[in-house]
């Protein structure tokens, strides 16, 4: 797997880890024992249903578990005035003629449709290491892009949004 993460990210692994396995663990095998108790197991969909979400929460604290354990950990941190990882950016398209504003995380937190742009994307590789004003070509095929200039770049961002799920 070897994923990039920040100590943030493992951090917020290990809280989901912890989670899973100290609340959610307990409700799910108690959904599975009041299913069992509605009689027989070969049409007892509840029972199928419960032992299916049971059996998906352990997966995912595997999963979590062997992303820690095979990360390549890397620095979110940054010079004061260029963008970094955990940053928000407000990026000027020139093509669109459109502003836009994207946090830069790393890949396993990436999620285009909440403004997370992964670190190793077209746009969060182009414009990591540059400063504000910067007018930063965004290479989405060997000769093939288009220009964005970084209009301004929030250092203070809150840290409230999460991994997405797999």
């Amino acid at each position: 797997m070897f994923d990039e993460l920040t100590e943030n990210d493992i951090k917020k692994m290990q809280e989901e880890i912890e989670y899973r396995k100290v609340v959610l663990r307990k409700e799910l095998l108690e959904h599975v024992k009041e299913a069992r108790a509605h009689g027989d197991l070969s049409e007892n969909f509840e029972y199928h249903a419960a032992k299916k979400e049971k059996n998906r929460n352990e997966s995912r604290i595997r999963y979590l578990e062997k992303m820690i354990k095979t990360a390549n950990v890397i620095s979110d941190e940054s010079a004061d005035d260029e963008v970094g990882l955990n940053n928000k950016v407000e990026l000027y398209f020139e093509d669109d003629d459109e502003t836009e504003t994207f946090k830069i995380v790393t890949t396993v937190r990436g999620n285009s449709l909440n403004g997370l742009i992964s670190n190793e994307s077209p746009i969060g590789k182009a414009v990591l290491s540059h400063k504000a004003g910067d007018r930063v070509f965004v290479e989405v095929s060997p000769g093939n892009g288009y220009y964005v200039v970084i209009k301004s770049i929030d250092k203070n961002t809150d840290d409230n949004d999460t991994l997405r799920s797999f």
